[in-house]
């Protein structure tokens, strides 16, 4: 099984801990208020520890379950103490409109994420596709992207762990358009089927 630190204690971090204890995985919580990392680290039970916010993350794998905003300050301020981890982006940029993304180039905050990171380390982006009641409830795709190949290899062996399906989508600048996949799930939440008990998946059909 993998070692997991999220970093960041929101509802994803929730979401994707209580998974990745059933999965049994060991899993660490890291957040700026030291009390809300003790919570959520009880919560998920199953030995879970926490970390200090800013050290060594006790996981190969680490989650910034994090506003895309704060993803990119938040590796930097890191630094060296994620130098040899697989740093996994599941933000998603959107605009105020929620039918767009707030950058306006090509590029993504995984990418951006990899220009700041510490050598050695591997960007990862996922999870961004799927709506928190879905993971909590259903068996989606997990659509991944990134540039390093033994990396991606351990992050689906991880999300393997936690029952769902990965689907590597290719290198780290496709992360952009995992993004946009984001964008179109909310706007099918709010347009074709009007609710948020779906993800986007893929079929395979016998030719």
């Amino acid at each position: 099984m993998s070692t997991i630190t999220f970093i960041g204690t929101g509802n994803m971090a929730r979401t994707i801990g209580t998974l990745a204890v059933a999965g049994g995985n060991t899993v660490e919580v890291m957040g700026r208020d030291q009390s809300k990392a003790d919570a959520l680290a009880k919560v998920l039970g199953g030995g879970t520890t926490t970390g200090r916010w800013g050290a060594v993350p006790a996981g190969d794998i680490v989650i910034t379950s994090l506003l895309y905003g704060a993803v990119v300050p938040v590796v930097a301020a890191y630094g060296d103490a994620l130098a040899g981890k697989t740093i996994v982006d599941i933000s998603n940029p959107f605009n105020a409109t929620f039918d767009g993304l707030a950058h306006s180039e090509q590029t993504s905050v995984a990418q951006e994420v990899a220009k700041v990171a510490p050598a050695g380390a591997s960007v990862v982006k996922a999870f961004n596709t799927i709506f928190r009641g879905v993971l909590e409830n259903g068996r989606p795709n997990v659509f991944f992207a990134g540039d390093d190949a033994q990396a991606k290899a351990r992050f689906a062996t991880f999300v393997e762990s936690l029952g769902l399906r990965p689907l590597d989508v290719g290198g780290l600048k496709m992360a952009h358009w995992l993004e946009g996949m984001g964008v179109v799930t909310m706007g099918l939440a709010g347009n074709g089927l009007g609710h948020w008990d779906f993800a986007l998946g893929v079929n395979e059909f016998q030719g």
